[in-house]
């Protein structure tokens, strides 16, 4: 059993101040919020890039599960970390009943067939600092386009990267999640459409392979959300909230977002709910505003 399988999401008792306490980072939380969760079939997650990022690590979990959160999810914040660093690391997400739910550090994507070695070679290293983490999830990029390269290529390189690292991965029971990118945050980038992401994901037909779907990068791509989260939940791993234009908190742009969140309770979708925006207030009280108001959206 590797180390991934110790690590257990223990959800705090209620929303407001916390405290340090005998090694133990304790969240009151309202019986109001209790009962939210309670009836909500998915979980709640912050991409820690976003936020807290002049805080020691260990100071930026504490602020996550102040503000109400479950899962933590990581891109590269390990890179220079030493075996110690991880065991501390995680010594403080047990602690805290926090969970590394998802994590990214890939250097190469799957798109481009003449990297596919590169990529392999990346994965299989990338597949130690997963364990480590005790992570069930790693992110997986398209890459770029490659001048002169038809997308028809492209699309069966995607496919035929992800069903040689579900090889690998499924050894592991490491869940392998694509991601789109919106063409104004990355012009180059090779899997801008979801509605494609989700071809990919069916054509690979794997257990361990599903589709991280970013609704910031769809609606600045193409739009109409909620009709492929219908079509496609079962190929859904992951989802990550940011609005539109901005990419700040739910309720500042043009996503409706309550509506997504309350289908996302209605398809029963049992993933994470990432929280990958840039808080325009105070990012504790901006993070558990969001929370709630997936947790009261997802109810209903």
């Amino acid at each position: 059993m590797n180390r991934r399988d110790f690590a257990r999401t223990l959800f705090g008792t209620a929303l407001g101040a916390a405290t340090l306490q005998q090694g133990a980072f304790r969240t009151a939380r309202t019986k109001s919020q209790e009962g939210q969760e309670s009836a909500v079939s998915f979980k709640l997650s912050v991409m820690l890039w976003t936020v807290f990022r002049n805080q020691p690590f260990e100071e930026r979990l504490e602020k996550v599960v102040e503000a109400g959160y479950q899962g933590v999810e990581l891109v590269g914040e390990f890179k220079k970390w030493s075996e110690e660093d991880f065991r501390k690391a995680n010594r403080k997400k047990r602690a805290l009943g926090l969970t590394f739910d998802a994590t990214a550090g890939l250097g190469h994507g799957v798109a481009d067939p003449r990297a596919r070695e590169a990529f392999l070679t990346d994965f299989r290293a990338m597949m130690k600092t997963v364990d480590q983490l005790e992570c069930p999830s790693l992110i997986v990029l398209s890459g770029n386009k490659v001048p002169g390269m038809t997308r028809e290529v492209q699309h069966q390189s995607c496919i035929e990267g992800l069903k040689r690292a579900a090889e690998i991965a499924e050894r592991q029971n490491v869940k392998l999640l694509l991601e789109n990118i919106d063409p104004e945050e990355n012009p180059n980038y090779y899997l801008t459409s979801v509605a494609e992401g989700f071809k990919i994901i069916e054509e690979v037909n794997h257990p361990q392979v599903k589709f991280l779907y970013d609704f910031f990068h769809e609606q600045l791509s193409e739009g109409n959300l909620i009709a492929k989260l219908e079509k496609n939940i079962e190929r859904v791993g992951l989802v990550h909230i940011a609005d539109v234009p901005g990419r700040h908190e739910p309720g500042t742009g043009e996503i409706n977002y309550t509506n997504i969140f309350k289908r996302l309770g209605q398809l029963k979708y049992k993933g994470y709910v990432a929280m990958e925006f840039l808080p325009t207030g105070d990012p504790v009280e901006t993070l558990r505003a969001a929370g709630e108001m997936a947790l009261r959206a997802g109810r209903s």
